[in-house]
């Protein structure tokens, strides 16, 4: 079976406020490359993705545009657009390029949506989504979680506890047929008030179809606080990345 198209949203507009440094998230070095460079590179180097729509903050066009795609030569950047307020805003930007060409394209594709700040996604868990969303339309890279997990009551005390076999971390890419994701979104926008924390929900919320979990790895961090940097710094050598 021939390949699909794949698109990859990749959301680098944050500010990064719990980093606790002027210098927003996604251009914090490690390793002496901006962090927003290893998901780029990743994709850049990958044989599943074959564009990327890049989301950045407001009037950092340009400067990315200048420092980081042309300098890297992340040639499968095909559009950077403005992100916006919230998440999900940014999100939206980014399906709009893709929604104005579906109406001209009738072969279905698929979306990689993307944080930037886990930089060590890898081709190995692409392929994994690639095959899930295939299969099920929409999927989302995640890990079962080591931990015992309570659920709270609004006072702070334990109110259940899940199976912890059932029990998943989850994380990005979420992955879903293109017109599958934009649909939801296109719903989804009109509402009031909207209160999702990942695309997935999305999904599940206006188009009611079911989102498979997909083994991503426990190196898929996300870049959050100053101590995440020091092990970004120790995978990143052990990855050879540089």
């Amino acid at each position: 079976m021939e390949k699909k198209h794949c698109a990859a949203i990749v959301l680098a507009g944050g500010q990064g406020k719990r980093m606790g440094t002027k210098i927003q998230k996604q251009y914090l070095d490690i390793s002496g490359k901006p962090l927003i460079y290893y998901s780029l590179h990743v994709f850049e180097q990958s044989q599943i993705i074959d564009e990327v729509i890049l989301v950045v903050g407001s009037g950092e066009i340009e400067y990315v545009q200048e420092n980081i795609v042309d300098f890297y030569h992340f040639n499968k950047v095909s559009r950077i657009v403005e992100g916006g307020k919230e998440r999900y805003d940014s999100v939206w930007n980014g399906l709009q390029i893709l929604k104005e060409r579906r109406k001209s394209e009738k072969e279905e594709s698929f979306v990689f949506i993307h944080d930037c700040a886990r930089p060590f996604v890898n081709e190995e868990m692409l392929e994994r989504a690639y095959e899930g969303v295939e299969k099920y339309r929409a999927c989302v890279v995640g890990v079962p979680s080591k931990d015992t997990v309570k659920l709270s009551d609004r006072n702070g005390f334990a109110a259940s506890t899940p199976e912890r076999d059932r029990v998943w971390i989850v994380q990005t890419p979420q992955v879903f047929e293109s017109s599958l994701i934009i649909e939801a979104y296109s719903r989804m926008m009109k509402e009031e008030h909207i209160q999702v924390t990942d695309d997935a929900m999305a999904v599940e919320q206006q188009m009611h179809v079911p989102v498979k979990l997909v083994m991503g790895s426990y190196e898929n961090i996300k870049i959050t606080t100053a101590g995440d940097l020091d092990i970004a710094e120790i995978f990143v050598k052990k990855y050879k990345f540089l």
